[in-house]
């Protein structure tokens, strides 16, 4: 059956959605390589949690079972990563999940998860500038140096070091993709040189016995009652604990975070050169480098120290563990480390924002003229600017931390849409070309989307609270702005002709 151009679950054609990229005022220039985007993965996922989660995860859910957590995290993010590797490779078209939707679910879907994405990248790029300007606080009192972090601007008071690190990100990223992936690929390889060295040099003070019980006995957690329990506890009275079983699968809905950023990427798939093959090579790449440094973290996080030491520890940390075995010159390296860390974090994240909402502009439901790219550089330097002013206002004024976990339900539900998609672009257009595949369609993309909303299940209720106030906003915003203003719904670009078009050969 056909669908209306008036009706909101109008279709863009993944013909039509490759069609856009020609336009020469709203054009981005194809100059990355599979390496670049598997640096990108790595920049956006190693940054400052690499030293903490794991100690965190350890102490306060599933002891040296940790692992464990990890592999199964690792494991539910490589099969959401798998699909949007496949529609990535498929539509290397600027706006990662929210591009993907409107070729499969409809319009309002993807203005949906657009939104959602645009709050993820927002708040995830403000909060991580915020912590920037935190740790190089930590980092001149660690050296014995006095330089105030803090400027008094009448009865505001602007930390300068989060505007600082995205004033320069944001300048490098209008004058090029590529040169902002070149300094960020220096920043990525110092941070891992640095883990890696704070790994070796942990292995020398592992103790077997401190893998002893591996599996802890399950025991009752200490409940929180309320919007701040997880939704499913909430809504199921059920009793939380930690340690054993349960404590090895809420430690890995906690560890799994470490890995959200990998989305990102995929956002940058009109920039790649040959993305059928980088894009998915990539992706892929970076998350294996990903996951094998986080577990050697945890592996000896868990061997230096018992982790009912770092239970008792207020804010287990990798610092902790070498703190505890007398190694307090750690701090200073692992402080270089979180600072390099979160550097890179911020320019990928900035990069994501922009290519969220280029996509968006550039279909019409936000204001045509945001996604327009200068001719000499092949950017969206207005709208870089913008991004760039309103995440360093954002995290050099408010308190935005307080909203951290809004980054895991807007990364989470795109997760679930892309997951879903595959089996349904697969259905409707067996006969497009797809540079990768997910393996078993449509079981393992059911099981991606499935594990990823089991994880969303274990968010908070106020989390669940203010996300649907975010969706409420941007229901309004589509009914008021986008819907009338969409070039599908304004006849300017064609929509597909129906729900179910012929396979290949009819």
């Amino acid at each position: 059956m056909a669908i209306s151009n008036r009706s909101i679950l109008r279709r863009k054609s993944v013909e039509d959605s490759l069609a856009t990229t020609d336009d020469p005022d709203r054009s981005l220039k194809r100059d990355l390589t599979a390496w670049d985007l598997a640096v990108l993965g790595v920049a956006v996922a190693v940054g400052a949690g690499i030293f903490s989660v794991g100690a965190t995860a350890a102490a306060n859910h599933a002891g040296p079972a940790v692992i464990i957590s990890f592999l199964i995290a690792s494991v539910v993010c490589a099969l959401a990563i798998m699909c949007y590797a496949e529609f990535a490779s498929t539509l290397p078209v600027a706006g990662s999940a929210y591009t993907f939707s409107y070729a499969t679910a409809g319009e309002f879907v993807a203005w949906i998860i657009g939104w959602d994405l645009i709050l993820e990248m927002l708040l995830a790029a403000a909060v991580i500038a915020k912590f920037w300007g935190v740790y190089l606080s930590d980092a001149f009192g660690l050296f014995g140096i006095d330089v105030p972090t803090t400027v008094h601007l009448g009865p505001v008071d602007l930390e300068w070091g989060p505007v600082l690190v995205v004033g320069v990100f944001t300048a490098l990223l209008a004058v090029g993709t590529k040169l902002s992936t070149r300094v960020n690929s220096v920043f990525t390889i110092i941070k891992v040189g640095i883990t890696l060295f704070v790994i070796v040099v942990g292995f020398f003070y592992v103790r077997a016995e401190n893998y002893t019980p591996f599996v802890p006995p399950s025991e009752p957690a200490a409940s929180e009652s309320g919007l701040h329990q997880p939704l499913f506890a909430f809504l199921s009275g059920f009793d939380p604990s930690t340690y054993g079983v349960m404590g090895i699968l809420s430690g890995a809905a906690l560890v799994f975070f470490a890995f959200i950023g990998f989305d990102v990427v995929a956002t940058t798939a009109e920039e790649t050169k040959n993305p059928q093959r980088a894009v998915p090579r990539g992706i892929l790449g970076g998350l294996a480098i990903v996951t094998v440094l986080y577990i050697l973290v945890t592996v000896v996080v868990t061997g230096m120290v018992s982790y009912t030491d770092l239970a008792a520890s207020e804010s287990p940390s990798l610092t902790t563990a070498f703190v505890l075995v007398g190694a307090d010159w750690a701090g200073k390296v692992i402080s270089i480390g979180i600072l390099v860390g979160l550097t890179s974090v911020i320019m990928v994240l900035l990069l994501g924002l922009t290519r969220i909402v280029f996509a968006m502009s550039r279909d019409g439901l936000l204001p045509r003229g945001v996604s327009r790219t200068s001719h000499r550089y092949k950017t969206p330097i207005r709208l870089q600017v913008g991004a760039g002013v309103v995440v360093a206002l954002i995290a050099g004024l408010s308190k935005v931390e307080l909203l951290e976990e809004m980054i895991n339900i807007g990364t989470l539900s795109a997760f679930v849409l892309v997951s879903f998609g595959i089996p349904i672009l697969r259905r409707t257009r067996p006969d497009l070309t797809r540079g990768f595949r997910v393996p078993w369609s449509p079981v393992l993309p059911i099981v991606s989307g499935v594990a990823c909303l089991w994880l969303m299940s274990n968010l908070t209720t106020l989390t669940w609270l203010r996300f649907a106030a975010w969706l409420a906003l941007g229901i309004v915003i589509y009914a008021v702005y986008s819907y009338r203003h969409s070039r599908i719904g304004r006849g300017e670009a064609p929509d597909p002709a129906d729900d179910l078009p012929a396979p290949a050969g009819h």
